[in-house]
């Protein structure tokens, strides 16, 4: 989809609060309503929109830990990689996952409670696992920068 700076301004917008109404969000645009809920519709229709959800704040429920855990794995075939992340998806502390080059397979990030919460998801998720071979965590002692808003800026 090629986009132009009304999508670009659309999506701006509602990566800032995609909790606008339509009406809002035209007018910040510069749009009418109706073309401006055009142009969103077949920015979702596209892909580029992909969902809408609610950022909640992880310290005001709770969940205070923020650890990036390194996963490397014994072997790399299709079969552990796929087995590997069908697992790692069931688990909710695992905010994100990633493939990585350089020295582990995997990176993770978790969201828990404490070091007891971490201790038993490491204990008791990561190392059942039988094609898991080392396991690093780092903490986060503080998070200089959290966004979610992509840059549209190259575009």
């Amino acid at each position: 989809m090629k986009l132009d700076s009304t999508d670009l301004r659309i999506l701006a917008a509602l990566q800032a609060d995609g909790a606008l109404s339509n009406v809002e969000l035209a007018r910040r645009v510069h749009l009418s309503p109706s073309p401006c809920l055009t142009r969103v519709k077949a920015l979702e229709a596209a892909g580029v929109i992909e969902r809408y959800v609610a950022l909640v704040n992880a310290k005001n429920l709770g969940l205070g830990l923020n650890v990036f855990i390194s996963i490397s794995l014994k072997t790399q075939s299709k079969e552990v990689l796929a087995d590997f992340e069908r697992r790692i998806a069931e688990h909710d502390e695992v905010m994100e996952c990633y493939l990585m080059s350089g020295d582990s397979d995997y990176l993770i990030r978790v969201a828990l409670p404490d070091i007891a919460a971490l201790e038993r998801f490491i204990l008791e998720q990561l190392t059942p696992i039988a094609d898991i071979e080392k396991i690093r965590s780092s903490f986060a002692l503080k998070q200089v920068r959290y966004k979610t808003a992509l840059p549209l800026a190259h575009l």
